[in-house]
């Protein structure tokens, strides 16, 4: 199993209180998530507010709406390391119009933006169906409903 180095930030703009995992649950969520070749990982996670996830993702994406996740990669194996910037408030919403648990959704989003991390993407159907696939499967191992059903 890789050693993990995790960090958890809040910014202005996002409370403590709203975010639904616990440490260890996180740690879990992560773990599971990281590639099999991976020895070490060093995972920022950053809990933002809206108007910060809306910024970043015009400036990085050029889409000018608040997100839900952003990953930025840093290196991989073996030694994986990223940043993964999250807004509660759009997470919230979304899991609201999706009929699902907040906590679910985040635990989904980390392990999506770890997946990331790790290379992988949806650029392609195929890319796409593979990572949904994976992501799935990770979620299953924590009672998470698959969040594409």
């Amino acid at each position: 199993m890789a050693r993990l180095r995790l960090s958890v930030q809040f910014e202005s703009g996002a409370r403590p209180d709203d975010w639904p995992l616990s440490r260890p649950r996180l740690r879990r969520l992560i773990l599971a998530s990281l590639p099999a070749n991976c020895a070490q990982a060093e995972i920022n996670v950053v809990v933002m507010g809206t108007a910060k996830a809306r910024r970043l993702n015009r400036d990085y994406r050029g889409q000018d709406h608040a997100t839900n996740i952003l990953t930025f990669p840093y290196t991989q194996t073996p030694m994986l390391s990223a940043d993964l910037l999250l807004c509660m408030s759009v997470i919230k919403a979304e899991a609201r119009q999706q009929g699902k648990r907040p906590d679910h959704h985040a635990a989904h989003l980390i392990v999506h933006g770890v997946l990331h991390a790790s290379g992988m993407d949806h650029q392609h159907k195929s890319d796409a169906d593979a990572m949904e696939w994976l992501e799935a499967a990770i979620l299953s191992r924590f009672r998470i409903p698959n969040p594409y059903a």
